[in-house]
């Protein structure tokens, strides 16, 4: 079996996702599993490689075909759009283009079949907007992209799983949108996923809304019986192990013990809590019903640190090991 082609978008050149990426390709043992190909702007390389002081060299390509994809050099594919001087830890419209540019490409390539899955270094929410891109992040802008209606945002920590109902809207607004079709549609995402890393029959746990998710009608308003529990049926029905509405204040400590392989949050907020708490550096995002593989770091562009060497490659090497783990088989390549 060959090494997957891996299209690495470099992310907010003004944030840490220059040096997050170049730190990351400085790991030898990466190239066994493996092609990374940058998506991004090579000076913008060379200047975190200065920065971070990795022994590499980033050689340009044309196409994901043409790259070498062996230790000591970044293959990249150029595109060109970030300014020498643009500094780093500032918001910038030209920035968030730049962002959007690299991951507009890398789906392209991903959509063709050149490239075998995608990771993201971190875009800013606010530079993308001001570039005039108007999406939520990139959960939403992949979805624009690929013609996808529907998909969830999960993200994975070494001891916890976590599939989101709603993702960047606010919580009036993300109650209001619940509905059973959305949370069943959630769960068979989520239960497929897991299917396809190699857990044959995930054990699934679903959050409530309100607080002790519900207490049988003494909070709220009936959201869990009326929004949830058909969902949940419905699953069981289709022979998915599924449990909830669970209390949320809970059933995360459950899942890090290892009662539950994943989480369905109804909210943002709900689900991204525990995850972070179990540490950033660790946390993979993972984009789940799209028609191609995307993973991600699970941090911002830290603009406050950027540009100093000081940010952590390890979210990305783990969001790189998933994406590899995630990709479809592939031929055998000319140096695996």
């Amino acid at each position: 079996m060959g090494r997957p082609i891996v299209a690495i978008t470099m992310g907010d050149a003004a944030g840490v996702g220059p040096e997050v990426v170049v730190k990351a390709l400085a790991a030898a043992d990466l190239y066994r599993t493996c092609r990374p190909l940058v998506v991004g702007d090579a000076a913008r390389l060379r200047k975190a490689i200065g920065i971070t002081g990795v022994a590499l060299e980033v050689r340009t390509v044309e196409a994901p075909e043409d790259g070498g994809y062996t230790p000591g050099v970044i293959d990249c594919l150029d595109l060109g759009v970030i300014p020498e001087d643009l500094p780093f830890g500032e918001l910038s419209p030209v920035a968030g283009d730049g962002a959007y540019q690299f991951v507009k490409t890398a789906t392209e390539l991903a959509v063709a079949g050149r490239v075998h899955a995608i990771c993201t270094a971190p875009l800013n929410k606010e530079a993308l907007h001001a570039a005039g891109h108007r999406y939520p992040g990139h959960t939403e802008l992949l979805a624009a992209l690929t013609g996808t209606p529907e998909v969830s945002m999960m993200l994975s920590a070494p001891k916890l799983r976590v599939v989101h109902v709603t993702t960047h809207i606010g919580l009036v607004d993300a109650v209001a949108k619940i509905e059973p079709g959305l949370v069943a549609r959630t769960i068979r995402r989520g239960h497929e996923t897991l299917r396809k890393s190699g857990i044959e029959r995930p054990h699934i746990a679903v959050c409530g809304i309100n607080p002790h998710a519900g207490e049988n009608g003494l909070f709220g308003h009936g959201e869990e019986e009326d929004k949830i529990v058909p969902a949940v049926a419905e699953c069981r029905a289709e022979g998915i192990d599924v449990d909830g509405p669970l209390p949320a204040d809970t059933v995360f400590f459950r899942a890090v013990r290892g009662d539950f392989d994943l989480v369905v949050a109804m909210y943002h907020d709900q689900g991204h809590g525990p995850v972070k708490v179990l540490g950033l550096d660790a946390g993979v995002n993972i984009t789940i019903g799209l028609p191609v593989i995307r993973t991600s770091v699970d941090h911002g562009t830290a603009f406050d640190i950027a540009g100093t060497g000081a940010a952590d490659e390890a979210s990305m090497l783990e969001a790189l090991r998933q994406a590899v783990e995630l990709a479809p088989e592939v031929e055998e390549d000319k140096a695996s």
